[in-house]
């Protein structure tokens, strides 16, 4: 047992997440995104977190990892298709906990344009989130010892 882990991270998400280098992607998504299919075709890494909500994994995520600065967007999630300026609840939350790490808003993709996004990921994180709408993809950053 580890200190300071969230606990809902399996021994294979921590492997996953700890892999990742800088500039690497990590899809968290729902359960009816295509998680399998998509990972197949990409030969990303799937790790199932069925009991969490996908705001839970983000958070865990979080607690674990640091989002890229140097890009212009580190984080990103599906637009709802016909409202491209909808919030649903699972976004919503998304926003808060990305604010709450100290982390900028993330940015929207089309739904397409999200799937081909998370085709490119290196970690793919399905968790048992039911709304609609529950992805988000992250991009790692740099963790530094030096001021600059």
């Amino acid at each position: 047992m580890l200190k300071n882990i969230p606990s809902l991270l399996t021994p294979d998400a921590l492997h996953g997440l700890a892999s990742m280098g800088h500039g690497d992607d990590v899809a968290i998504v729902d359960a009816n995104f295509p998680a399998t299919a998509v990972a197949a075709r990409s030969g990303a890494r799937l790790v199932q977190l069925a009991a969490a909500t996908s705001p839970q994994a983000l958070q865990a995520v979080l607690q674990l990892l640091t989002l890229d600065s140097y890009a212009p967007d580190a984080a990103w999630t599906m637009q709802v298709v016909g409202d491209a300026g909808a919030v649903p609840a699972a976004v919503a939350e998304f926003s808060a906990l990305l604010g709450q790490a100290g982390e900028r808003p993330a940015a929207t993709l089309e739904r397409f344009e999200f799937y081909a996004r998370a085709q490119a990921a290196f970690l793919i994180v399905q968790t048992g989130e039911q709304r609609k709408y529950g992805n988000i993809l992250l991009r790692k950053g740099v963790i530094s010892s030096d001021a600059s």
